[in-house]
C-alpha cells in the first residue's frame, strides 16, 4: 500500500491536527480492522444518520458502547463458554471493537438491539451560532444623530 506524506499539511494550516490524524488513521485502520462485524452507515434525513452492526449471538450486556473526543466506539466481548468440539465452527464467537470517527456536532442519541441487529441513533446538532441567519435591510434616508439634534431644537 502507497504511505501519504501529510507533512504540507502541517506546515500549511493551523488546528487542522485532527483531520490529517483521521486520514492517517483511516489509511491504517482499513486493512487491520478486518471487517468483523459487518455494518451499515444510513442517512436517514438531513441531520440523522444510523450505524447498524451485525452482532448476532451477543447479548445486550455483552455490548458496551462509548463516545471520547470524537469517536465511537462499539465493543463486543463473549462471555467465555466450555470447550466444545466442533467439526466446523462458522459462527463468530469473538471480541471485536468497532470504531467511527465523528464530525463535530454529532450526537448520539441511543441504541436499539433487536434481531441480532445494533442500531446506533445519531443527530447532528448545530449550535444556534453556528446556523445561518438572515440579515434584514433597511430602506430609506440615514440620519445622522446631529441631523436629528437639529430638528428637535
Amino acid at each position: 500500500m502507497k504511505t501519504v506524506d501529510l507533512t504540507p499539511l502541517y506546515r500549511n494550516s493551523v488546528g487542522f491536527d485532527r483531520y490529517a490524524s483521521l486520514l492517517d488513521n483511516a489509511s491504517r485502520s482499513d486493512s487491520a480492522a478486518g471487517g468483523y462485524p459487518p455494518y451499515n452507515i444510513e442517512s436517514l434525513a438531513d441531520n440523522k444518520y444510523s450505524i447498524t452492526l451485525a452482532v448476532a449471538g451477543f447479548t445486550q450486556d455483552e455490548l458496551s458502547i462509548n463516545v471520547e473526543r470524537g469517536v465511537l466506539s462499539i465493543r463486543g466481548e463473549k462471555e467465555k463458554v466450555e470447550e466444545k468440539n466442533f467439526l466446523y465452527q462458522g459462527i463468530a464467537n469473538r471480541t471485536f471493537e468497532r470504531k467511527f470517527n465523528l464530525a463535530d456536532y454529532i450526537e448520539v442519541t441511543g441504541a436499539d438491539l433487536e434481531n441480532g441487529l445494533l442500531t446506533i441513533n445519531l443527530l447532528k446538532v448545530i449550535p444556534e451560532a453556528m446556523k445561518p441567519k438572515t440579515v434584514a435591510i433597511n430602506s430609506g434616508k440615514k440620519e445622522t444623530i446631529e441631523q436629528k439634534q437639529e430638528m428637535t431644537a
